[in-house]
């Protein structure tokens, strides 16, 4: 019996049409925002998985290009050299659903969210600057918020360079994106309304996220 093929090629999410969203700036934004994801390669028929900080580069290609960096030590890299697709997963805000919050008397309980797959083939960035680039721009972006940002230059050059030979920065051009925003779309406009209004008085912010969107879905 001919043994099994080399995994290439990740399958797809499960996406029914009423959950679609194909919009590239709608789901560029939610990179941006969830950008701690999960990337996800095959090696031989093995899954490996390291959950990371991405940033988007939505100037570049069809679907814009993904770049970070793992520790050297982390052999998840070295998947890099099969060519193989690879999936990162940009979870965005989730939260439980009762169906004491629907109008009508005959539902079920469920959990309503937004994710965005990207897939593509990482790239490793050998050249030194590349990867100062990538650390730089990883700390301004997790730093903007703060008062009095920390940046890589407060780092002697030594230490600096030192930090650079520990990790490796790669990059992945989108191939293909799948959005699925599960919002209640196959709920009655009542049902969507209640439980989103339910979820807008939860002392949870990710529930309180998820109910402004099933309230913009319902608008739109």
């Amino acid at each position: 019996m001919p043994q099994r093929s080399i995994l290439r090629k990740i399958g797809g999410m499960y996406v029914p049409e009423l959950n679609r969203e194909s919009h590239s700036q709608v789901l560029h934004e939610l990179i941006r925002r969830f950008g701690f994801a999960t990337l996800i390669s095959t090696e031989a028929e093995d899954l490996i998985a390291t959950p990371l900080p991405v940033f988007l580069d939505a100037s570049r290609g069809a679907n814009g290009v993904l770049r970070s960096h793992m520790a050297r030590s982390n052999p998840h890299w070295r998947a890099f050299a099969e060519g193989g697709e690879a999936l990162v997963i940009f979870q965005g805000p989730h939260a439980y659903i009762s169906p004491s919050w629907y109008v009508s008397k005959v539902a079920v309980p469920t959990w309503n969210y937004a994710t965005v797959h990207a897939y593509g083939t990482p790239r490793v960035l050998e050249d030194d600057a590349d990867v100062a680039t990538i650390l730089d721009q990883t700390v301004t972006q997790y730093e903007a918020g703060f008062e009095t940002p920390w940046t890589t230059s407060r780092l002697p050059a030594e230490a600096f360079a030192g930090l650079r030979k520990q990790v490796v920065a790669f990059e992945i051009e989108i191939t293909r994106i799948e959005g699925k925003w599960k919002l209640g779309q196959n709920r009655a406009a009542a049902d969507r309304r209640s439980a989103g209004e339910e979820l807008m008085r939860s002392g949870d912010e990710m529930g309180r996220e998820v109910g402004r969107m099933m309230m913009e879905a319902e608008r739109e």
